[in-house]
């Protein structure tokens, strides 16, 4: 299994590495008071990912912390509870 999992990795950089090669023709991005910026497409292309990527990470940050926030509140109500209940039991061994 680990083999076929390497041979994936293997071939999906290949695909991946060919990808880039055939996209490295220079593109030009404009912005406002007429800056330019003259790059190779696909560096445009990784860019524009990997900040996607972090916009998609910064968007679920917030929902992660709040289940963290309910998971410890969770936990600590069972605890309570669980230490109440052993408070109420008559201890069978004591005469």
């Amino acid at each position: 299994m680990r083999y076929i999992i390497w041979l994936l990795r293997a071939v999906l950089f290949l695909i991946l590495l060919g990808f880039a090669m055939k996209n490295d023709q220079p593109v030009v991005l404009h912005y406002f008071f007429g800056y330019a910026w003259q790059t190779s497409l696909i560096l445009v292309m990784l860019l524009f990912f990997a900040v996607g990527v972090c916009i998609g990470v910064i968007a679920v940050l917030g929902k992660i912390f709040r289940q963290h926030r309910e998971i410890d509140t969770l936990k600590h109500e069972l605890r309570l509870k669980n230490k109440l209940a052993n408070v109420g039991d008559i201890n069978p061994d004591i005469p």
